[in-house]
């Protein structure tokens, strides 16, 4: 057991003596204290142990049992892999087979897929067996995908070591405004998330899991607003971790009253660039936001806005175990808390991880964004999105010619298409777009098109000389039809 493992073990041992019957976790209607908490998590280490397993997958949505078999696996040295319930069934199957995970606990409405990939169910677990070598790097607690670029998610293996000194991190950033009482609003297979819940575990706080379903958030992007409303009004916590998307409803909804945010003593947001404006708002309404950036491959969080330190548009200084630096060209280069490797790759050795963000300091060391190295966007639920991929579902079907995919931090994706002949009709298109969203899991989704009145062509500027999109160009010119789907009351067709 490493250190930072132990020391975090040690912790709630602590707790569980002298916190014995203060709550630690509460699910839908359960609620354990510190003691039942760590006996539970005692019990289910031994049945790991029993299993005599490399990997052990969670297909659980949020609540206690899920948080009990996570801590079970990284106090016995188990590597987990917590699959997000937005991934498709052919990506879930991807991340078990690319995984090799020997055994998974699952949700009941999972039987018939996991019976599809080769599992059989015996007691908790379903159970398979792998042949072949072991893809992992060694000290692999943590294996976390990526929700995908392309249509096939990146495992990125990460040490307790590493995970757990960001965790601690983020419990002393919050220490001096005391939140005793973190609910859990992200999908625990969320790397943020599930950090941010192992540093409310730290403090000693309660730790609200209620469901995804308890909350009405469903998939990627679906929320039902009154439902969410309702959950934290009878919960009132004292701190919460946001995407964007998330923090635009609570706002708006502050703003006409059907949200009061009183409780509220730390709520961080992160995972997608976030407007100035919607940082001023929320602070007008009495959310106290702060700012933050991190990525998978550094174990979440590197850069965090904290009370005493706070700049609206940056997004915080670096956290103190970590150090970052600019390349020449202005790309983001971290070191502290990085990966062990990409899962199947060789480990990874080198001192500095490039983040393939652009980025700029300002004199007292906060870090401001500039976008990023790449053409992948960020919606603002937080998923990394490649409009390339989906680009080819939609002009791989009969009536797209050209298709120009735009989200970034929009709550839903917007298309540009250009049909193969004039007389194509809307409807046409429609099942079209359709079509290709049966295809992609529903963060990549196309919400809203538009259809253009002339192809991309190089002469226009818009395509390059060997048929490539000029990106930037075709966001400048069509900015508008791209971005009035952002705004709820208005919608595209």
């Amino acid at each position: 057991m490493s250190p930072e493992v132990e020391r975090f073990e040690q912790t709630l041992r602590s707790h569980a003596e002298r916190k014995a019957n203060g709550v630690a976790l509460w699910g839908d209607q359960l609620k354990l204290d510190y003691a039942t908490l760590y006996a539970q998590v005692i019990y289910r280490r031994q049945r790991l142990r029993v299993e005599n397993v490399k990997v052990v997958a969670l297909a659980l949505d949020n609540g206690v049992e899920a948080i009990l078999w996570d801590l079970a696996a990284l106090f016995e040295g188990v590597t987990c892999l917590t699959l997000p319930p937005f991934f498709s069934a052919a990506q879930r199957r991807h991340c078990l087979e690319q995984s090799q995970a020997e055994r998974v606990v699952a949700e009941p409405a999972l039987d018939t897929e996991l019976q599809a990939a080769g599992y059989e169910k015996t007691g908790e677990f379903w159970r398979r067996s792998f042949n072949g070598p072991q893809r992992l790097p060694d000290g692999t607690a943590k294996l976390t995908f990526t929700s995908g670029t392309t249509g096939t998610p990146k495992g990125v293996c990460l040490s307790g070591e590493a995970i757990l000194r960001v965790a601690r991190e983020l419990d002393q950033a919050s220490k001096p405004t005391d939140p005793q009482h973190h609910l859990a609003l992200l999908p625990l297979a969320i790397l943020l998330e599930n950090i941010g819940c192992y540093a409310a575990l730290y403090a000693g706080a309660t730790l609200s899991v209620p469901s995804q379903k308890a909350l009405g958030i469903q998939g990627a992007s679906g929320v039902d607003v009154p439902q969410l409303l309702g959950c934290l009004a009878s919960r009132a916590p004292e701190s919460l971790i946001l995407v964007p998307q998330l923090l635009l409803m609570l706002v708006s909804a502050a703003e006409q009253k059907a949200f009061n945010p009183q409780s509220l003593r730390f709520a961080a947001v992160g995972g997608a660039r976030v407007a100035e404006e919607l940082l001023h708002r929320a602070q007008r309404v009495g959310i106290p936001v702060y700012e933050g950036y991190g990525l998978s491959e550094c174990a979440s969080v590197v850069c965090l806005n904290r009370p005493g330190a706070r700049r609206p548009g940056s997004v915080g200084r670096p956290l103190p175990h970590v150090e970052i630096r600019l390349a020449e060209d202005g790309e983001v280069l971290i070191k502290g808390s990085t990966l062990l490797g990409y899962l199947g790759d060789v480990p990874h050795a080198e001192e500095w991880w490039p983040s393939g963000d652009l980025g700029e300091f300002d004199p007292e060391g906060f870090l401001y964004l500039k976008g990023r190295k790449k053409h992948q966007f960020v919606t603002s639920f937080g998923r990394n999105v490649n409009p390339e991929w989906v680009e080819a579902e939609l002009t791989q079907r009969r009536h797209i010619a050209q298709a120009f995919v735009y989200g970034e931090a929009m709550p839903s994706n917007h298309a540009l298409l250009w049909p193969h002949r004039p007389d194509c009709s809307d409807e046409q298109l429609a099942d079209a777009v359709a079509e290709a969203n049966e295809a992609l899991p529903d963060y990549a989704q196309v919400q809203h098109w538009s259809r253009l009145t002339q192809p991309f062509t190089p002469a226009n500027g818009l395509l390059t000389a060997n048929g490539r999109p000029r990106r930037d160009a075709i966001v400048e010119r069509y900015r508008a039809q791209l971005t009035e789907s952002a705004f709820p009351e208005e919608s595209a067709s």
